[in-house]
């Protein structure tokens, strides 16, 4: 990893469909952007798409591989997992096998079931599989994240999450996806425990379908609203849908005995004022999640350079991960049950 004192670091990346290329472009962007002398970083990548990979790798000065093996067996530093769902216990496991950290899009497998033995498996070789959820790098949350560990909000009353996609994926991925709750909503369950460090144990969710009829025919709803209980009694809501004309819109509200702070609110919310001679918000709102977190998903991919480097601990460990997949499950049973669902928070380890 280091000639002539200036560290080198050369990771493999699985699937460049569309977050894999975004993974791509961002691993070999981060080219003499990280530390006080610069870190080289170098890329090779495989899909079974061969001639995608093989061309965006030509365009973006990266090596193109046939396969996960030829990769593996390649020399590198770190694995970068940008498949299908189904793929990544695999890949998971091929990557630690090897002695080499890895990152991993979420989820860890399709279900928390199959995510379990992922775990034990990564625990007993003593693997390091960061997950990526990305929010834990953006600028917004991060600086709520400092405020509330300040105290500067106090206690937290109130927290509302939302996740609004101005366009619904297409209907074949939610017919795999497992749901709004699990494919969407599992970000904000995921950045409440990481951000107030408390657990959620009960989930209340309710939903509807006034858009696509295909969505329900496939069996889920295009919005919806859970209602989370804290482990300390405090509540919270997360709410999430398909279509919201007025742009991509990702926000966050603490409300404290001290203060209050909404991560999100700025001049591209997709959002408008209601009140007269308020101009708030003027610039023009995201469009996609991909340019909302563009700025968390380089920060994300620079971290696990760091985390190969040894100059970092995991910032998203797969346990952790699992954790907000339990939340989805237990949304997704209240949504279908009707009544409060317990989270099985004990299975996470």
């Amino acid at each position: 990893m280091t000639r002539s004192g200036k560290q080198e670091v050369t990771l493999g990346l699985v699937g460049v469909g569309r977050i894999g290329t975004m993974h791509a472009r961002n691993i070999t962007g981060l080219n003499g952007l990280m530390g006080p002398q610069g870190t080289s970083v170098h890329l090779k990548l495989t899909d079974v798409a061969a001639e995608h990979a093989r061309s965006l790798a030509g365009g973006i000065g990266a090596e193109f591989l046939p396969s996960v093996e030829a990769l593996l067996d390649s020399g590198i530093d770190g694995l970068v997992i940008a498949t299908g769902t189904a793929t990544h216990p695999g890949l998971i496991r091929a990557g630690v096998d090897a002695g080499i950290p890895v990152f991993c899009e979420k989820p860890v497998a399709v279900n928390v079931e199959e995510s379990l033995p992922v775990l034990d498996h990564i625990r007993t070789t003593g693997g390091t599989v960061q997950i990526g959820h990305q929010r834990r790098f953006d600028p917004g949350y991060l600086e709520a994240k400092r405020a509330f560990d300040a105290g500067e909000l106090g206690w937290l009353h109130t927290v509302r999450a939302v996740t609004c996609d101005m366009t619904p994926p297409p209907v074949e991925f939610l017919a795999t996806s497992g749901g709004l709750f699990r494919d969407c909503s599992v970000h904000d369950f995921d950045i409440l425990r990481w951000l107030t460090g408390k657990e959620i144990v009960e989930v209340f969710a309710k939903g509807s379908n006034n858009g696509d009829p295909a969505i329900g025919s496939v069996g889920d709803v295009d919005t919806a609203l859970a209602v989370v209980t804290f482990d300390d009694g405090s509540v919270g809501t997360v709410s999430a849908t398909r279509y919201n004309g007025a742009g991509h819109d990702v926000r966050l509200e603490l409300q404290g005995s001290a203060g209050s702070v909404m991560v999100g609110m700025d001049e591209q919310m997709a959002m408008s004022s209601a009140e007269p001679g308020v101009g708030f918000p003027a610039g023009p709102p995201h469009m996609t999640f991909a340019e909302r977190f563009h700025t968390a998903y380089r920060a994300e991919m620079a971290a696990f350079v760091e985390v190969v480097l040894g100059q970092r601990q995991n910032p998203c460990t797969p346990e952790d991960a699992v954790a907000a997949s339990m939340v989805a499950d237990a949304a997704q049973a209240s949504l279908q049950s009707g009544e409060p669902v317990r989270v099985a928070l004990q299975a996470a380890g």
